[in-house]
């Protein structure tokens, strides 16, 4: 029994024993702790050397000794990798300070004309601006051609920009200021026009894209015969004459090729300065006018043109005939009778007949069908009472009897249901 309670203390003492040596082990100042990462480096030496520095003016000199020992520079580039993709971010415009931007001049006219296109009724309010901006841009003569064929170009290709595209070279004609040996806007303009003109016998006869293109052309210039003004001695401004001729010219080349596409041009074209051109050349005592209807009379007998395209040529000859849509009406009100004028009786009312025939004042039976109209509707009865109603309707329908005899039955059915 001893022996075994002195192996336990000799156990229990060798336990002791090795506990004390793991706690000295491990709490044994013999190595000292690694310095923070933060802590400036310190140099080779002893367990002193080694010892965490402490606060105060020691600190504050290793400091020092860092800053001196340096080698970094405030005025150092700013360094990027090699790899490294420049990224600049956009500047955000909201377009108050401009209304079109600064751009190059080709996309400065794409932009207007695209502008004009689409809202036409802003062109009084933007043709200001748009002329400063482009006497600011056209400082040179090949500048000015550029301009020139740029509006031509887009004049003629867009469909229905051929009047507003009149208008701006009419504007442009007077407000360009650059005015070369070559020749001013409108000259240039003039000579691009001729340009075109002198190739009608091959764009007539070309391929569909090619005549489509000729056909914006001719209407494009009978636009320009009707807005672009020309100054003279006298106050008020002219027509190009040498517009004039090459109209003419361009319907007779027209009509030289009845198809449909160009007998369907030469009709727009008529409609749109018919009256005009039919005015100045009876002013000149020439009978063109007289020469081109007898054109389409003879391709309405001969040429195999769509019933379409005839309907329309008819309609042009009856609409020149008609002394093209315009009626001179009487100088004085009180002077104008129904042989004077014809739309003596416009505001008058339509009546009908029994049969359904309508009539009105202009017809000469006109007294006994309206006489014939009273009689027969008693226009006037006393079935009105004096608040303008109707009397005749103030009654109220009696139910017809077997709408009746249901409405009945149902109220019984209903009754015998809600019994139960």
């Amino acid at each position: 029994m001893f022996n075994n309670n002195s192996s336990s203390s000799t156990l229990s003492s060798s336990s002791s024993s090795e506990a004390g040596d793991v706690k000295s082990a491990l709490f044994s100042p013999g190595e000292p702790l690694r310095q923070p990462r933060t802590s400036p480096p310190m140099s080779d030496g002893g367990a002193e050397s080694r010892s965490p520095i402490p606060s105060g003016h020691s600190s504050s000199s290793a400091a020092d000794a860092l800053v001196r020992n340096s080698k970094l520079s405030a005025a150092a580039p700013e360094f990027v990798p090699g790899n490294y993709a420049s990224f600049q971010e956009d500047v955000y415009s909201d377009g108050s300070e401009d209304y079109y931007p600064e751009t190059s001049l080709a996309d400065f006219v794409q932009d207007f004309v695209s502008h004009l296109n689409s809202s036409p009724g802003s062109f009084e309010s933007e043709i200001d601006y748009i002329t400063d901006m482009l006497n600011s841009l056209v400082t040179t003569e090949d500048i000015l051609q550029e301009l020139v064929e740029l509006i031509y170009v887009q004049s003629t290709s867009i469909p229905n920009f051929a009047y507003t595209g009149a208008r701006l070279c009419n504007h442009l004609s007077l407000h360009i200021r650059l005015s070369p040996a070559s020749g001013n806007f409108r000259q240039l303009l003039l000579k691009r026009c001729q340009t075109e003109y002198e190739q009608r016998e091959h764009s007539v006869r070309g391929d569909p894209e090619t005549q489509k293109r000729f056909h914006y052309y001719v209407l494009f210039l009978g636009e320009l015969y009707l807005n672009l003004e020309i100054k003279s001695r006298k106050e008020t401004p002219g027509r190009a004459n040498v517009l004039l001729g090459a109209l003419k010219e361009l319907l007779n080349t027209l009509f030289s090729h009845p198809e449909d596409p160009n007998l369907m041009c030469a009709v727009k074209l008529l409609k749109l300065s018919g009256s005009i051109l039919d005015d100045t050349w009876k002013e000149k005592g020439q009978s063109d006018m007289d020469e081109i209807i007898k054109k389409i009379e003879d391709i309405l007998l001969d040429a195999k043109c769509s019933r379409d395209v005839r309907q329309m040529l008819l309609k042009l000859v009856e609409l020149r005939s008609s002394n093209w849509g315009r009626v001179h009406t009487a100088s004085v009100s009180s002077d104008a009778t129904p042989d004077n004028d014809p739309n003596y009786f416009m505001n008058e009312p339509t009546f009908y007949t029994a049969d359904g025939t309508p009539f009105t004042a202009a017809d000469p039976e006109y007294s006994d069908k309206y006489q014939e109209i009273l009689d027969r509707e008693d226009y006037f009865p006393d079935a009105y009472e004096e608040n303008g109603n109707d009397s005749l309707c103030g009654d109220e329908d009696e139910m017809d009897p077997e709408i009746e005899e249901a409405f009945e039955r149902f109220c019984m059915e209903s009754d015998a249901r809600g019994k139960k």
